[in-house]
């Protein structure tokens, strides 16, 4: 199945690692341009390094940035547009987890605010700052002009010892569906996939595991490749009718009964 991506420029947040760093390289072998944003400035040169050896890529570029630091985003955004000539997609995979385990009341305020400040005021600025250019590409570009954001299976369950997470997630989830609503009129579109555990370098540190262990746990794990899949489906003319929606990738837990049976 075609895509319709090869030739596009994309934007990803939090491309260095993770679920971030699995979206770029998917978009690479679609053949996109990719505009890399992340605060490590190491693992940002890495991937570059790696994406210059897949087959088919597009050109790409690193710009540091600080996700809950406007003059950081509004310039990376800018001199990204500016390097190729606009941007057709953004893709919003910075975020952080938090304090792991710890009850409400033994929660730090500034943990809390910096929870909020990465998972949701990053992807508001991130939105904020890309939305005249994406207007410009679904005006330019059939199936262009489209947005995805990283929530979670958190954004509609919550498990204990995760405040801040949790509360920032089910944010992220109604930012999504404001924005779709909000630019709907200039054909852009925004969604958001909401994965369960993740084999993540964040979900091992927070669980105390390794990629072994993690995937032997007797819950369903998944692979940062797989929530990708979704992200480039999301982002891609493929999903030209799908408008404020949310993806949940979670082995079905949301659909199940409490009934005992």
């Amino acid at each position: 199945m075609d895509l319709g991506l090869a030739g596009r420029t994309v934007l990803v947040s939090g491309a260095a690692s993770g679920i971030g760093r699995a979206c770029a390289l998917a978009f690479a072998r679609e053949g996109a341009r990719l505009a890399l944003l992340d605060i490590d400035d190491d693992a940002g040169a890495a991937l570059q390094r790696e994406l210059a050896g897949v087959p088919g890529a597009g050109a790409s570029r690193f710009f540091r940035a600080d996700v809950s630091d406007e003059a950081t985003v509004s310039g990376a955004v800018r001199d990204a547009a500016a390097a190729f000539g606009g941007i057709d997609a953004v893709v919003g995979c910075a975020g952080i987890s938090g304090p792991v385990g710890l009850g409400v009341e033994d929660v730090a305020l500034s943990d809390f605010r910096r929870v909020m400040e990465v998972n949701v005021t990053g992807q508001f600025l991130l939105a904020k700052h890309c939305a005249p250019f994406l207007r410009v590409a679904a005006g330019s570009s059939p199936g262009a002009g489209a947005m995805v954001l990283l929530a979670s299976d958190s954004s509609f369950v919550a498990a204990p010892g995760m405040v801040p997470y949790n509360a920032s997630k089910g944010a992220v989830l109604q930012l999504t569906r404001a924005l779709s609503v909000e630019l709907a009129a200039d054909g852009v579109r925004v969604n958001c996939v909401c994965p369960s555990v993740v084999d993540t370098p964040m979900a091992r540190t927070d669980l105390g595991e390794t990629s072994e262990s993690l995937n032997a746990r007797d819950f369903p794990v998944q692979s940062p490749e797989q929530v990708a899949n979704h992200v480039l489906y999301l982002a891609s003319p493929a999903s030209a009718p799908v408008n404020g929606t949310s993806l949940v990738s979670d082995f079905g837990y949301l659909a199940r009964s409490s009934f005992p049976a």
